[in-house]
């Protein structure tokens, strides 16, 4: 498979595992009793990006190196012709 290719693949896994991770332990500012003025009361009332884009790539990487392994793996290119 073409490194390109390869890339390509772990861009749009990469964006489906960001937008699966994004809700994970996201409380509202009205959730948290705490709402600045002039923001909307669902909006994040911590804005933790970085953790999130760490477990974002860390699942990315494991999901595609499972997807390549089963591409590349001879017993299951056999099983599907």
């Amino acid at each position: 498979m073409a490194v390109f290719s390869m890339f390509a693949i772990y861009f749009v896994v990469w964006w489906l595992c960001l937008f699966m991770v994004l809700p994970w332990g996201a409380r509202s500012q009205s959730d948290a009793g705490v709402i600045h003025p002039g923001s909307e009361p669902g909006a994040p009332a911590l804005f933790r990006i970085w953790p999130k884009l760490l477990v974002t790539t860390v699942l990315a990487a494991l999901v595609c190196g499972l997807l390549f392994w089963g591409l590349e793996n001879p017993v299951l290119q056999e099983y599907w012709r």
